[in-house]
């Protein structure tokens, strides 16, 4: 029987500047292996599957998976399914709405913009694994990064599900210019940030530069991704960088991700983004 379909580019204002995310809606007759044999065949970085809730506390279910594997977790997918969940005529028991899946509830909430436009933002979930990296997972890391430990400004666990570490570089130039050694990262899953130049900021909309290696996952780059970008802002807003501010990501993959970040009075990092439903359908599985 088919099913209701939506493809939504995540964290541009554009249909095809940002990260797109594959939505099956209505998913709850849907065994693991047709889950993962779709999204095998999207080959996208993320594929989702909207079911019915299990805890009373949350709106829907969500299910997340890579060509390789499920994830717990993902930051694109949960902001571009609830944007799908929405525009399908969901509505929220509450002032947000709140996402079930493997790491837990997430809420997501509605950000207004000065121009009359919105985004959606989610709450970062809490980190499962932090601290400074062991001496011998940073030499792994700089090595598959073709970097010296020297490069690194500073380096951390920012683990909220997938498994990132995450590295400092001196600034966005050296995270451009990366050209990493894909086939040697084993299980590692490496997101990288640095600061643009003050003069490039208002240019570029950007005040840091990030990009996330996932080969592990089936997808050698990932072209904007939610999940880092929220762990890199609880490891490093309202620190080394400002409570608030925004990142750019896929620039070497030829998008133009933006991800706003901030850090409220509470202490919760918020990650907000564009979202923009590219294709709508029917799938049969």
């Amino acid at each position: 029987m088919p099913l209701p379909f939506s493809q939504v580019d995540v964290f541009s204002g554009t249909s095809t500047s940002g990260n797109p995310v594959a939505v099956v809606h209505d998913a709850d007759g849907i065994t693991d292996e047709q889950m993962a044999a779709f999204a095998r065949w999207t080959n996208l970085s993320e594929t989702t599957f909207l079911l019915a809730p299990a805890d009373p506390a949350a709106d829907y279910r969500l299910r997340i998976w890579t060509p390789g594997g499920e994830l717990p977790f993902a930051g694109h997918p949960t902001l571009g399914s609830a944007h799908a969940w929405l525009e399908a005529g969901g509505t929220p028991a509450g002032e947000a709405v709140v996402q079930e899946c493997g790491a837990g509830l997430v809420r997501v909430r509605p950000v207004t913009l000065p121009d009359g436009g919105s985004r959606l933002a989610f709450a970062a979930p809490p980190l499962v694994r932090s601290g400074p990296l062991e001496p011998d997972v940073l030499e792994r890391a700089t090595r598959v990064l073709r970097l010296d430990t020297a490069d690194v400004l500073d380096a951390a666990w920012v683990d909220n599900g997938p498994g990132w570490l995450g590295l400092r570089l001196r600034d966005a130039a050296a995270v451009l210019a990366l050209e990493p050694d894909l086939a040697a990262f084993g299980d590692l899953k490496i997101g990288v940030v640095g600061e643009h130049p003050a003069a490039d900021r208002e240019r570029l909309g950007a005040d840091v530069e990030v990009r996330a290696f996932v080969p592990a996952l089936g997808v050698s780059e990932d072209p904007v991704t939610g999940s880092l970008n929220a762990s890199l802002g609880q490891w490093l807003a309202g620190g080394v960088l400002p409570e608030r501010y925004v990142a750019a990501q896929g620039t070497v993959l030829g998008r133009r991700g933006r991800v706003h970040v901030e850090r409220d009075a509470e202490g919760t990092v918020w990650v907000a983004g564009g979202t923009v439903t590219t294709i709508r359908g029917e799938v049969t599985l």
